[in-house]
């Protein structure tokens, strides 16, 4: 076995790391398979910003499913198992789910700018069709982006410490060819995405404030407003949650860009990693602390032998379960909650 595929961790570490994988793998595929349950057994209640947040779960189960098993045995074999071939398939998922995963939080905070300071309500309706063919381009631009380093732009190798496999990021020392496709790739799929997402929530974030100033002026908070700025802060939590999972990652892949892939302890290479892997796991308990109706379908699931899902009591309420990006209410618009809750008010 080559050298660059055997573990540089002591044993039990090496051990632990499959553990919390394991642990990981189990909460991603459990959490997000719930997701898609409640949002299969609702499908036809599904708003089309909806859409986004079934392919982010898709996203993190194909990444537990594809990934996880393979570091594991790895991890537990004290080397990579499979050589330069399974290390190059692992590296291109890792990549093609990440790069996916960063532009659905991309667009989902775009949809959500425009639907917030849509000045009328008739706007904010989304056309299914146009959601699936945004998230068509997302798969194609992701997938784009995972096979460049197959036909020679940029390169896929094994982690420093010796068990995982990525972009070689220690290759593109001397190698312009590799700069320029860390480069390329640190803007279009990891800068410009962050930047649009602060962008996008900041400007959400004044708006429900503006809105909360006009609402105090009457001494009242309508419901619209709690539920708009319950939504805002749901998304913000899922965003914040993907990207700080993986800049410590990326600071450390940008260390290995410019000094040698020596200078870090193989553990500090590791941690960061693992923190990265651990973001499949988050949104799931993100939906289950904001949205009732989700914990109410969760208490529906029952899981029996041979992962069989039966479902038991139904509720057929206009509120969608999966509602946890918004809630089914994607045209609340918030300079007029105000007005709103007064009409209601006055009609009863």
């Amino acid at each position: 076995m080559e050298e660059q595929y055997i573990s540089k961790l002591h044993p039990v570490v090496d051990y632990g790391a499959g553990v919390f994988l394991l642990i990981v793998a189990i909460l991603t595929i459990l959490g997000n398979s719930a997701v898609l349950a409640t949002a299969v057994k609702r499908s036809s209640l599904l708003k089309s910003p909806e859409l986004l947040t079934v392919n982010l779960a898709v996203a993190d189960i194909g990444m537990a499913l594809s990934m996880y098993p393979l570091a594991i045995a790895s991890a537990w074999n004290h080397a990579w198992l499979g050589g330069d071939a399974s290390c190059i398939y692992y590296a291109l998922m890792g990549f093609l789910f990440g790069v996916c995963s960063m532009m659905t939080l991309c667009a989902m905070a775009v949809i959500r700018f425009l639907v917030t300071n849509s000045s009328k309500s008739n706007s904010n309706k989304i056309p299914k069709n146009t959601v699936r063919i945004l998230i068509t381009f997302i798969w194609l631009y992701s997938l784009l982006w995972a096979i460049l380093p197959l036909v020679g732009w940029g390169y896929y190798g094994p982690e420093p410490f010796g068990i995982s496999c990525t972009i070689a990021w220690s290759k593109f020392h001397n190698s312009s060819n590799g700069f320029s496709f860390i480069l390329s790739m640190f803007l279009l799929c990891t800068v410009l995405p962050a930047l649009t997402i602060v962008a996008c929530y900041l400007g959400i974030a004044w708006k429900v404030h503006k809105a909360y100033q006009e609402i105090q002026n009457i001494d009242r908070i309508p419901n619209a407003a709690k539920l708009e700025k319950k939504l805002t802060l749901m998304a913000v939590l899922i965003s914040v949650g993907f990207l700080s999972s993986w800049t410590p990652y990326a600071a450390a892949s940008f260390w290995s860009i410019f000094n040698s892939s020596d200078s870090l302890q193989p553990i500090a290479t590791l941690l960061p990693c693992l923190f990265a892997k651990s973001s499949t796991a988050y949104n799931p308990f993100v939906y289950y602390i904001f949205s009732k109706t989700f914990r109410r379908e969760i208490k529906q699931l029952q899981c029996c032998c041979g992962w069989r899902v039966h479902f038991f009591s139904t509720d057929n309420s206009a509120e969608n379960p999966v509602s946890m990006m918004w809630s089914g209410r994607d045209n609340v618009r918030l300079s007029s909650a105000a007005k709103v809750e007064n009409q209601g008010a006055a009609t009863r």
